[in-house]
């Protein structure tokens, strides 16, 4: 608010974050002229994700006294996509394929996630058989057009579809991501016979050789589309009724941000968007705290997940997996080629439910009480224990201020699920049994986090774990123990810091075009054609997401591997090699790059798979203020469980806001705030800095 004159109009200056979850949806407000950040968690509200969204903005501006008309933007990242692909909440979609290929999705790939199950189960897949139809078409490998449909036939084809009453429709022919001719083609008749009808190309989703993968993404976002586009019309009204901006920006999967015009097109693209703003906010943390290797390990409500930064910058890959039939088994599950940060899913979140299996042993998720009904210590029906049910009993959390008070946990509720669903079937103590929750969730966390570094060529022990996500700090230190990490960052605001990953994100978009051939055969002179228009849609998009055409930069990068390899390297190209046609320098940066991560280079032929092209504006440079209280740092004592201790222990715990930079404080130690709580160990040692990042050394 202007005090000098209040009717004089206010700068629209505030940058407002907001992350649905599957327990709360987060919301970070940052006014980017102070540094200073606010923060605020809802419960998400499942049956309307955007009234969470909407409460949640509301909140945070009543908190900070600011008026809807000061926002200058607001970015969103849901988690939308991936439930309505996990739980089959999608359009009723049909699937136009070349002829001879209806049953691409059935028959998937080769690899089986289970080798020795001659029962195994595969992903059921979103279009039955009964929606798939053919198309005589054909194009060649090489992208010659051998066949065109007929258009008699696509009428045809419109008639069925009409009666079949489908919503959304994907359009994926054999050979397209070399000439989307006949994709084209058919998609324009289908349109105008079929008004209302959402209808994608394979090649407008992703254009990457991969018949099985590409049909895959391509049927997911058609799936998809007209229930993300609705929401976001939904959300964007809801926003302009509020007066806060109509230009609503959504976090993408692999750490860029997009107009809602764009991302409503490429709904799949955001299928991991929540976490790739966590990792966003990993790097921004590990920045201002010195670490450029980073292991973000961020647990919430639902799931934990890993992914490595290093030099700054998260990884990224091209192939992922969404709904599977087993969670951590990958090839179980619908795959997608869509850009997203490398990332995996290591273990459970607070609110995964805690069971007995079949071996009489304790199984913590997949199964997960949400925000409805909640663990059982809400207090809002859930009756079955859960890892935030442990964390309460074992004293890491404090019934009476979760989230700064204003939500009451209680402990008897916690004890009574415990000892019912777990202590009494296996003879423990409820204590014992909470431990056992809390040692499982952990231990496959390790296990799981240590082999995907291993996956990309790199040793966890080389890097300092950075915890995010509510339940993050209050498992970080154990987990790294484990690993043999010896350094944990906790950041202030650990619980909201995917919210705040969002501001820290530039906004960008990422093309891909498949383009097979020897690097010593490369038309590089076409190649380099293909990148300009690529680059002038790139800067179409950003420019039009408000970036100003000075600030739009566009990096180039290829898939490269050896002839007859079947995995591929991400490779840096800088474009002045393209315009050199310096086909030599492409070989030398693949060996480069190859033996970085295999130590080795073969004296084989090389090829090119596709071509990347990156258009961002600047990244946003966030300096974060600790805002910090007066006071006494020490809040009291409370028992807290330490194995290594032999039990409980009288520990101190800590106002997070009013410990001040440099302070020395020996484990065990609590520290509490409003989003989350750290645990320090005995025999470690904490250190806040200056920017609010809590230090803890657990070389001891």
């Amino acid at each position: 608010m202007n005090i000098q004159n209040p009717d004089a109009p206010i700068a629209a200056s505030y940058r407002i974050g907001v992350d649905i979850g599957g327990t709360f949806t987060d919301v970070v407000m940052l006014d980017p002229a102070t540094g200073k950040l606010l923060n605020e968690k809802v419960l998400t509200t499942p049956d309307d994700p955007s009234q969470g969204v909407l409460n949640g903005v509301t909140r945070i501006l009543s908190t900070g006294a600011a008026q809807a008309s000061s926002v200058q933007t607001v970015i969103h990242g849901t988690t939308l996509v991936a439930n309505a692909l996990i739980e089959r909440k999608g359009v009723k979609t049909a699937l136009v394929t070349t002829k001879g290929f209806r049953d691409v999705l059935e028959i998937g790939r080769e690899l089986r996630y289970s080798i020795y199950d001659l029962f195994i189960d595969t992903p059921t897949p979103l279009v039955p058989r009964s929606l798939r139809f053919e198309i005589d078409e054909r194009m060649t490998s090489d992208g010659t057009v051998l066949r065109a449909p007929d258009p008699t036939a696509v009428s045809a084809l419109a008639d069925d579809l009409r009666a079949a009453g489908v919503e959304a429709v994907a359009v994926v022919f054999l050979h397209a991501f070399r000439n989307d001719e006949n994709e084209r083609a058919v998609k324009a008749q289908l349109a105008e016979a079929l008004p209302g009808v959402t209808i994608c190309t394979s090649f407008e989703v992703m254009p990457q050789i991969g018949e099985y993968e590409r049909t895959s993404t391509a049927v997911a976002n058609a799936f998809v589309q007209p229930i993300f586009g609705n929401y976001i019309a939904r959300l964007v009204a809801e926003m302009a009724r509020l007066e806060l901006p109509e230009d609503l920006f959504l976090m993408l999967a692999d750490g860029g941000t997009v107009h809602h015009d764009t991302a409503v097109r490429y709904p799949i693209r955001l299928v991991q968007s929540g976490p790739a703003g966590g990792a966003q906010a990993a790097a921004v943390f590990g920045r201002l705290a010195g670490e450029p290797d980073i292991l973000c390990f961020d647990m919430g409500g639902t799931t934990a997940k890993a992914c490595l930064i290093q030099d700054g910058e998260a990884l990224k890959t091209d192939n992922f997996e969404v709904a599977r039939v087993f969670r951590f088994a990958k090839g179980s599950g619908l795959p997608l080629q869509v850009p997203v940060i490398d990332m995996i899913e290591i273990g459970a979140g607070g609110g995964s439910i805690a069971q007995v299996d079949k071996l009489g042993l304790i199984r913590v998720g997949p199964e997960s009480a949400s925000s409805k009904p909640g663990p059982a210590c809400y207090g809002l029906g859930g009756a079955r224990p859960t890892v935030t049910d442990a964390d309460l009993v074992l004293g890491y959390l404090d019934a009476a201020s979760f989230l700064g008070g204003d939500m009451a946990l209680s402990k008897e509720a916690a004890e009574d699920a415990i000892r019912r669903e777990l202590a009494e079937p296996l003879g423990l103590s409820v204590v014992d049994a909470a431990w056992g929750i809390y040692e499982t969730v952990n231990e496959s966390m390790a296990q799981a986090a240590t082999i995907h570094a291993l996956e990309s060529g790199r040793k966890v022990q080389d890097f300092t774990l950075l915890a995010i996500g509510g339940a993050g700090p209050v498992h970080a230190s154990n987990l790294a123990r484990r690993m043999g990490v010896r350094r944990v960052i906790c950041p202030l605001g650990a619980g909201v810091a995917s919210a705040f990953g969002f501001l820290a994100s530039p906004t960008s978009f990422e093309f891909v075009r498949a383009a097979i051939e020897p690097v010593a055969a490369l038309d590089l002179e076409r190649i380099d054609a293909m990148i300009g228009e690529l680059e002038e849609e790139g800067r179409r998009l950003v420019t039009a997401a408000g970036v100003a055409p000075e600030d739009a930069t566009t990096s180039v990068g290829a898939l490269m591997r050896y002839v007859g390899q079947g995995y591929e390297v991400e490779v840096s190209v800088p474009r002045s090699v393209v315009v050199a046609r310096d086909t030599g320098e492409i070989a030398r940066l693949f060996e480069a790059r190859y033996a970085q991560l295999f130590g080795r280079t073969e004296a084989m032929d090389i090829e090119v798979i596709s071509w990347r092209v990156l258009v961002s504006g600047p990244k946003p440079v966030l300096e974060p203020t600790a805002a910090l209280s007066e006071g006494p740092a020490l809040k009291g004592h409370r028992a807290v469980y330490f194995s290594e201790a032999g039990g409980f222990v009288d520990t101190p715990v800590y106002d997070r806001y009013r410990v001040k930079a440099g302070a020395r404080i020996d484990g065990p130690a609590l520290f509490e705030e409003r989003e989350s709580t750290i645990i320090v160990p005995p025999h470690a040692v904490a250190v806040p800095d200056v920017h609010g990042n809590l230090v803890i050394d657990l070389s001891d």
